[in-house]
């Protein structure tokens, strides 16, 4: 079986094919850039004209004809609702001319079934942490549960908008990061963690308003926000008596926030798991994959249920293929 799968929350447009053993025989992605951030229908305008070409592409690399796909999977939310409209309507249109069910995925599942894939993760605790969304997310009794998430904005979301303000380039975690290891004194920034969940842009309210070199802002920054979801995350291990922890996400590659995680896990006598860099950011295998499962354990959707969810919320999909 072929399955071929679009993503299309935000910045990034892919197509991807796998195959019903979870080899992934393609993998196209464009990416929209622009120094200030994502503007949502300009972000769509790109998709719309890359989408067929990204497309072909991954069709060709997977040296099958398009009359091959069995099924059809997209990103149906949460995202930006103009990016999410045009990739559904690319694949519904790629499902209708090819005779072919269709599959809505939710972004945020993909990154963990991706993780579990490509990892030996089996039935881990997920940090999930990107531009949008950060959520401690875990199976439990046919459905992935959040234990914890963010009350306000996505920690990458917050280091970008901090970045901006500094007159970094989008995104800015990446220099954050590098700025953070020439950091010498932390600086005291808000600690918000409530219960299980977390608040960032308090934080970065903060931060804006010391007056500290910018090496110990990004320093403390990301000690501080860290520690946060390093200890929501630990809770929700002994929560769930669990003793694996995958991570997910753009954000998740950042090498501190990995020692953390190691760290914590260790102590606990857990094991920790992230998957190869191109698989923490968004990317259309994980929506192909997904798609199989789904498909796999009979889920579908018509055209007419296709309808695109920009606060699809994990925990409203129905695990069927666990």
């Amino acid at each position: 079986m072929y399955v071929l799968g679009l993503e299309g929350t935000a910045h990034t447009i892919g197509s991807s094919i796998v195959t019903d053993s979870g080899e992934i025989l393609s993998k196209v992605s464009k990416t929209y850039k622009e120094k200030e951030g994502i503007h949502p229908r300009e972000a769509a305008n790109h998709h719309a004209s890359h989408v067929i070409k990204t497309i072909k592409r991954s069709i060709d690399r997977a040296n099958i004809k398009k009359e091959n796909i069995d099924v059809v999977a997209f990103s149906q939310g949460p995202g930006l609702g103009p990016c999410l409209r045009t990739t559904a309507t690319a694949a519904r249109s790629l499902s209708l001319s090819l005779s072919v069910p269709l599959v809505g995925v939710n972004h945020c599942i993909a990154h963990l079934e991706i993780g579990r894939l490509r990892t030996e993760a089996e039935n881990p605790i997920l940090l999930y942490v990107s531009g949008g969304n950060t959520q401690v997310i875990a199976f439990s009794k046919g459905r992935y549960r959040v234990f914890g998430e963010t009350l306000d904005i996505g920690l990458g979301n917050m280091l970008d908008k901090f970045g901006r303000e500094k007159g970094m380039p989008f995104p800015a975690g990446p220099l954050i990061e590098e700025k953070a290891k020439q950091g010498e004194k932390l600086v005291d920034l808000p600690y918000s963690v409530k219960g299980m969940d977390v608040e960032f842009s308090g934080i970065m309210t903060a931060a804006l308003n010391k007056d500290a070199p910018l090496q110990d802002l990004c320093y403390s920054l990301q000690e501080t926000t860290f520690a946060m979801l390093t200890e929501v995350t630990e809770r929700a291990l002994a929560h769930v008596r669990k003793d694996e922890v995958l991570l997910g996400g753009g954000v998740v590659q950042n090498k501190r926030l990995q020692s953390m995680i190691e760290t914590m896990t260790k102590e606990r006598g857990a094991n920790w798991y992230v998957p190869e860099a191109e698989y923490c950011v968004d990317n259309p295998a994980m929506i192909a994959w997904t798609g199989h499962l789904m498909y796999d354990s009979g889920t579908s959707i018509s055209v007419e249920e296709s309808n695109i969810k920009q606060k699809f919320r994990t925990d409203e999909v129905e695990v069927t293929w666990r």
